[in-house]
């Protein structure tokens, strides 16, 4: 008989030593993110795949054995459903060589219109299993609404702290979910540090990206979602917006886990990871061969969820993008700025910036020869380009 989950223990990323699930967790002691273990091998015994693919209506809970929540009843939900996957094959007729098929996976249907509500819909979930009342997130924007949101749902309080120039649009939403919203002269790191100077004294459980181990999860179903609309063949390339970089790494997390229960076959994708060339900092460690990334100075873009000058979870970026023989990319504003504006005009997708630069990216890796015109291609849109500022 199957279970809800198939969740057994937690893992250090880079020492591989182990802890608990049933009770609450951050990051190791070694100071690394912590990533979540199944039974693969009782899931693939007890478990049909088409069956498990063919779950309706389709949406991020089907994939509930993949995810960790144990019980149920704790399951937090607005509703997720599964994005498009919208092929653009008519910007191709003014771009140099012939490709296999371009898409677009499209974040804005979401609840809250953002992909980082699939991250908040397990962390917010796991949390409410583990006892927690009180939630906390250093935000650009996206990350906050989700995450008052969830909360709103699950009835636990939150606290956002965002940077004092983020866009008004994403604040208001914020503030309706009933969330206290703070924000400061400063970019996301210190966003960071302002919660973990308080969450002690205030008893706010840190949702920070990658520490905590559960958001990874939640952003798993980009690729189980993938697997199933392209009849469980990886595309060739998938481009994604890399700030925090969670979404990346969770994707080729997922993969490897679809590989080992046997579900998949293949060569898996190729991860590009995509960054502004204001705040680049996986691009510059991925061109000097470093294994981590070192903090970017004066970071500086409009979009603003690529703005994080040191990713907690570095190594795992580049290792996902190395390991795949992916490569990571930077755009500058002007073009990303062009992509929004042309995938509009041209598709009728209305990108928001830090996915636009993904179709940006890809221009330039075509320009430069990066990737085949044989590959099948997915440029991932994390959210409604109507919560940009302009």
């Amino acid at each position: 008989m199957s279970r809800f989950s198939y969740l057994t223990h937690l893992e250090c990323s880079e020492s591989g030593a182990t802890a608990p699930s049933d009770r609450l967790q951050t990051f190791s002691e070694d100071g690394f993110p912590f990533l979540a273990r199944y039974d693969l091998k009782a899931l693939s015994e007890e478990v049909d795949r088409d069956r498990w693919s063919a779950r309706r209506p389709s949406g991020f809970w089907n994939y509930h054995e993949l995810l960790p929540v144990q019980d149920p009843a704790n399951v937090v939900s607005l509703g997720e459903t599964q994005t498009p996957l919208i092929e653009i094959s008519t910007v191709l007729e003014k771009i140099p060589g012939r490709f296999g098929k371009l898409y677009v996976k499209d974040e804005g249907r979401l609840p809250t219109h953002s992909f980082k509500a699939r991250g908040m819909a397990a962390a917010v979930s796991k949390a409410r299993e583990l006892g927690v009342t009180h939630c906390a997130v250093p935000s650009a924007g996206n990350a906050g609404a989700a995450l008052s949101a969830y909360a709103a749902r699950a009835g636990l309080t939150s606290v956002v702290v965002c940077p004092n120039d983020t866009h008004e649009t994403i604040l208001n939403e914020i503030r309706q979910y009933g969330a206290e919203l703070i924000t400061i002269d400063g970019l996301i790191q210190d966003c960071g540090k302002y919660i973990r100077e308080r969450a002690g004294e205030h008893g706010w459980f840190d949702f920070s990206t990658l520490k905590e181990p559960y958001r990874i999860e939640g952003k798993k179903t980009i690729a189980f979602e993938l697997a199933v609309q392209l009849d469980w063949k990886p595309p060739s390339v998938i481009f994604y917006p890399t700030g925090g970089g969670t979404g990346l790494i969770a994707i080729w997390k997922a993969y490897h886990e679809l590989k080992e229960l046997g579900w998949i076959d293949g060569p898996l994708p190729r991860m590009i990871a995509v960054q502004a060339a204001g705040c680049a900092p996986i691009v510059k460690a991925w061109e000097d061969g470093d294994i981590k990334a070192g903090p970017w100075p004066d970071a500086t873009t409009r979009a603003l969820g690529l703005r994080v000058p040191a990713a907690f979870g570095d190594r795992l970026i580049l290792r996902g993008v190395r390991e795949s023989d992916g490569f990571a990319i930077a755009v500058s504003d002007e073009e990303l700025s062009a992509a929004k504006t042309e995938l509009a005009r041209e598709t009728g997708l209305l990108c928001c910036l830090e996915g636009a630069a993904t179709y940006a990216a890809f221009k330039v890796a075509v320009e430069r020869s990066m990737i085949s015109e044989a590959d099948t291609v997915v440029c991932f849109n994390s959210g409604s380009g109507l919560k940009d500022d302009a």
